[in-house]
């Protein structure tokens, strides 16, 4: 009964990859026959690509930030404000690396705003925690 069982099961596994194995040959012969269209047909345009990361960032920004309990929203912006410190990181390398004064002003102003960003937020979370210590009397 077992030893049936195992090979009706084991003659599945083999026409399943002999299936799988003729598909691949036939996507591979499609692809060598006309590969450029192909590839012109599935590349996308970089502006289109990066634009969807955008946007799927905005909506999990928004959900995650929503769905935190509020007595935990001081240390998730705490923590934000930690992460957003790779934008000076990008704004330092801007500045250092670009050779024309619009890129290195733009980059200058990007490391402005990031730094009151970062300790501006960093104040505000301090001032937030401040508020949940008891008082002296």
């Amino acid at each position: 009964m077992e030893h049936e069982t195992l090979q009706q099961t084991r003659a599945a596994l083999d026409s399943a990859a002999a299936a799988v194995s003729a598909a691949r040959q036939n996507v591979e012969t499609l692809a060598a026959e006309r590969g450029g269209e192909l590839l012109a047909q599935a590349a996308v345009n970089p502006f289109v690509f990066h634009l969807a990361i955008f946007v799927m960032a905005i909506f999990v920004g928004y959900y995650v930030v929503w769905s935190v309990t509020p007595a935990l929203h001081t240390p998730l912006m705490s923590v934000t404000n930690a992460i957003s410190s790779v934008i000076i990181v990008g704004a330092l390398l801007t500045v250092g690396i670009s050779s024309s004064g619009l890129a290195t002003t733009f980059g200058f102003v990007g490391l402005v705003l990031a730094s009151v960003n970062i300790f501006g937020g960093f104040l505000v979370t301090q001032r937030m925690l401040a508020m949940y210590k008891k008082k002296e009397k």
